[in-house]
């Protein structure tokens, strides 16, 4: 079963949030719905930006916590190096 760690923003430069799942469709559906309140609701992060997919959940996770820590710069040029104009990327996986 694949996980999968991602990134969603709100816009090009904006808000931006990391996650872990084993079903990125349904996830960032999630996202985009707004079922409950939160993080991702409260500020209208719902553009899928980049993503990675994992074999192992213990890779995955290790590699959403490395992420977390990163600095703003680091994470924004790592989506500006697959995905420069910011596109959301859900169309291309659903």
């Amino acid at each position: 079963m694949p996980y999968y760690v991602y990134m969603l923003a709100s816009k090009k430069n904006g808000v931006l949030y990391i996650g872990i799942t084993n079903d990125l469709v349904r996830r960032v559906y999630e996202h985009k719905t707004s079922p409950v309140k939160s993080f991702t609701s409260r500020y209208n992060v719902s553009l899928l930006v980049w993503f990675e997919v994992y074999d192992d959940p213990l890779n995955a996770i290790s590699r959403e916590k490395e992420l977390k820590k990163w600095r703003r710069a680091w994470k924004v040029a790592l989506i500006e190096v697959s995905n420069p104009e910011w596109h959301d990327l859900y169309d291309s996986i659903v």
